[in-house]
């Protein structure tokens, strides 16, 4: 550090705090999806990171039509792509958990086997269908550029629309997990699945709609992936075991303890990678998540679950 001035140290750090919290984003998004599958449902989904690449492909997919076919569409494409890859990322899961997961409730290995299988499918089927390279959509012109709050800090746009995405879609999350009907039921169904079933609440259906849901929720991360990244067939296995760190470190099914993991975690790594030589950032944030764990095995913000 001896080698920057004070002044430059500032703008490094803000730069990479920003870039931090553009991490801080995707890994929340993803995080709250699988929070929600591994949470509350006790499933360990490893093929996660592909339904975030489904929803980045989704992107791809709209964006080569619109600039091909509807050229009038190009500055509003990419909300109406966000949807979409929000509800082919959920249908699909609610696909898989159909034909595969409900056959492996209370068998973690199982699952954790099935969707390890299930990741390498998905990483084929898009290797088959789009190629080996990355590709990127082509984002709408208002995405695009950075703005200067001073001579040294350039911030890009598309950085403060993720976080804009992340931060609404967590408060929409946070209103129906505890302010809807079908929320209440998802909540019942964790705490007392044999109760809730003779309260009347199909205890089969919420076990769909919250893996599709969850699924879904990671498309939407695969979408906001796109401005910052290009999407690859092994895109989101990059971010699989980041985000499942996120979960375990924050407390499964802890809403407030996945907001605190994905940001302590992105900012540490975004920051120390800068100032440390290759990995040693990533090892030094995952030693203190160790270290955490061991004192505090169920994490940040462990919910209260009765007995």
């Amino acid at each position: 550090m001896s080698e920057y001035s004070s002044s430059e140290l500032w703008s490094i750090f803000i730069m990479q705090s920003f870039a931090g919290l553009s991490l801080f984003s995707v890994l929340l998004l993803m995080a709250l999806g699988l929070a929600i599958i591994f949470g509350q449902m006790g499933v360990v989904n490893l093929a996660h990171g592909e339904f975030m690449a489904l929803g980045a492909y989704t992107v791809y997919l709209i964006s080569s039509v619109v600039h091909s076919y509807l050229p009038a569409l190009v500055p509003y494409y990419f909300i109406i792509a966000i949807g979409a890859a929000f509800i082919a990322s959920g249908l699909v899961g609610w696909l898989v958990e159909w034909s595969l997961i409900r056959f492996l409730y209370k068998r973690p290995l199982d699952t954790l086997l099935a969707t390890w299988g299930l990741s390498l499918i998905m990483q084929q089927s898009f290797r088959s269908i789009f190629g080996a390279r990355e590709v990127t959509p082509t984002l709408p012109q208002w995405l695009m550029g950075s703005f200067k709050p001073s001579e040294t800090v350039d911030i890009p746009i598309n950085g403060v629309f993720v976080m804009a995405l992340t931060l609404t879609l967590t408060l929409g999350i946070w209103l129906f997990t505890y302010r809807s009907r079908v929320g209440l039921q998802m909540r019942a169904t964790v705490q007392n699945r044999v109760m809730s079933g003779a309260a009347g609440i199909n205890t089969r259906w919420v076990d769909r709609f919250t893996f599709a849901l969850g699924c879904g929720i990671a498309g939407v991360a695969g979408a906001a992936f796109t401005t910052i990244g290009s999407t690859g067939p092994d895109s989101g296995s990059r971010y699989i075991v980041d985000t499942f760190l996120v979960v375990v470190f924050g407390g499964t099914a802890s809403l407030m303890g996945t907001i605190a993991s994905a940001f302590g975690i992105a900012q540490g790594q975004s920051i120390l990678e800068f100032f440390l030589k290759g990995t040693m950032g990533k090892v030094a944030v995952l030693m203190v998540i160790v270290l955490v764990l061991m004192i505090r095995p169920q994490g940040l913000f462990a919910p209260k679950i009765r007995s």
